[in-house]
C-alpha cells in the first residue's frame, strides 16, 4: 500500500494527464487481454465478438450500413465478418423490401446461443480483471466516467 503523500503543487492539467495516461494503459491491458482470451479460449477475435454483440442487441437485425455505423467501422469490415457468421450459420441476411441493394443481418438462434456463451466467459473475464475495484469504487469510477462521456455528447 502507498503511503499518504501531500497534496502535489503541480498543476491539475498534469495529474490530468497521468490520469488519462493510467487510462489508456488500463484499457490498453485489458483489451489485449480479452483479445488473447477469445483467440486461445474460442477461437474468435475481438471485432467478430464485437458485431455479434451489436446484433444480439437488435434481434430484428440492423441494416448493414446500421451495423457498421453503430460499431463505427467501414462497411468492408463488417460485411467481411457477417458473411463468415452467415457461412456458419451463426447470423443470416435478409433483403430489405423496397430497398433491393440493403439487407438486415441478423443472428440466428444458433448464433444467439453462441454469443450468449461468448458473452459470459466476457462478463467473468472482465469481472477478473477489474476485481481489485470494490462496489463502491466501480459506482465513483462509472458516475466520473459517465460525466466525461455526458461532456462528449455535448460538444458533438
Amino acid at each position: 500500500m502507498k503511503s499518504a503523500q501531500a497534496p502535489s503543487a503541480e498543476p491539475l492539467s498534469k495529474a490530468r494527464l497521468r490520469v488519462w495516461l493510467k487510462l489508456l494503459k488500463s484499457v490498453n491491458g485489458i483489451e489485449t487481454e480479452i483479445r488473447r482470451n477469445l483467440r486461445e479460449e474460442h477461437g474468435t477475435t475481438l471485432p467478430r465478438f464485437d458485431v455479434m454483440s451489436a446484433l444480439a442487441r437488435f434481434p430484428d437485425g440492423l441494416k448493414m450500413s446500421d451495423l457498421s455505423s453503430y460499431l463505427k467501422v467501414s462497411n468492408g469490415n463488417v460485411t467481411g465478418i457477417v458473411d463468415k457468421l452467415t457461412e456458419e450459420g451463426l447470423a443470416l441476411r435478409v433483403a430489405v423490401p423496397g430497398d433491393r441493394r440493403a439487407q438486415v443481418a441478423r443472428l440466428t438462434a444458433k448464433g444467439r446461443a453462441a454469443f450468449e456463451d461468448l458473452a459470459q466467459h466476457h462478463e467473468d473475464w472482465i469481472n477478473t480483471l477489474l476485481e481489485g475495484l470494490s462496489a463502491g469504487n466501480v459506482d465513483a469510477l462509472s458516475a466520473h466516467l459517465d460525466s466525461i462521456l455526458d461532456r462528449q455528447m455535448e460538444e458533438d
